[in-house]
């Protein structure tokens, strides 16, 4: 078994988002850019998926039968339509407060999820496997990258797939997410991220790569106002989405 005497929780991130957690569920709250973004999230993670997999995309529940860990749920605002799509879902955070809203939620739906107050490390402690990870919007809120990516390779299953999704450490991810987002229309609370520690896609590869993992495609994500929607692009500067697998044994 790795090590995982290291911690990767920021008390100080666990902190800010456990304040915001009864607005999980607000659509027009201060989780609204990711209640917009999520559609796109979904229709990228489906379609990859079900190729990934061989797996028909018209069937109704398309990921029956996998295994599906969403690290750092938050309030479950992907867990669960990752559950109505079939999945077995484990939603793990490390916020109490968020795994209480996202039962909250869960329990208005018929849905099934299993959702623990907990880290990626903690779930390595007790021999978790998962065939798909979700690493949506993280790693930028964790003390030790390294160690987290780590974590999860552990907790994938030899030919298992994960999703990362962040933003890229760039002059123009700085004016669009932190001066943008945050000071000037105000779609997060100030001091939601911190640009320092946004990560750029060679480093993530670097980071994957390093823990064994195997990068595949990445994509950029961007915010079309017009729409007020989210559109899957090959701009990587701000926002952007990937998948890293795991070779079979």
């Amino acid at each position: 078994m790795m090590e995982t005497s290291k911690n990767t929780i920021d008390q100080n991130e666990i902190n800010n988002f456990s304040s915001l957690a009864n607005k999980w569920w607000d659509p027009d709250g201060p989780f609204k850019p990711l209640h917009n973004l999520n559609p796109t999230r979904i229709i990228y993670i489906k379609n990859i998926l079900t190729e990934y997999y061989k797996i028909d995309s018209k069937e109704v529940k398309p990921l029956q039968g996998l295994r599906i860990l969403d690290i750092g749920c938050g309030g479950g605002l992907l867990s669960e339509p990752m559950a109505r799509l079939g999945g077995k879902v484990v939603g793990a955070d490390p916020s109490e407060k968020n795994i209480a809203v996202a039962k909250t939620h869960l329990s208005q739906t018929n849905l099934k999820i299993d959702y623990i107050n907990s880290s990626a490390e903690q779930l390595v402690e007790w021999g978790e496997k998962f065939d798909v990870i979700l690493n949506m919007e993280v790693i930028e809120h964790v003390q030790n990258i390294e160690v987290f990516i780590s974590s999860c390779n552990y907790l994938l299953n030899p030919g298992g797939i994960m999703f990362v999704a962040t933003l890229n450490r760039t002059l123009k991810s700085y004016i669009f997410a932190i001066i943008g987002a945050e000071y000037i229309l105000r779609w997060l609370p100030k001091g939601t991220h911190n640009w320092n520690n946004f990560v750029k896609p060679s480093e993530l590869r670097n980071y994957c790569s390093q823990s064994g993992l195997i990068p595949q495609d990445f994509k950029g994500m961007s915010f079309s106002p017009m729409g007020n929607n989210w559109n899957i692009t090959n701009n990587l500067e701000v926002n952007y989405i990937g998948h890293v697998t795991k070779k079979n044994l």
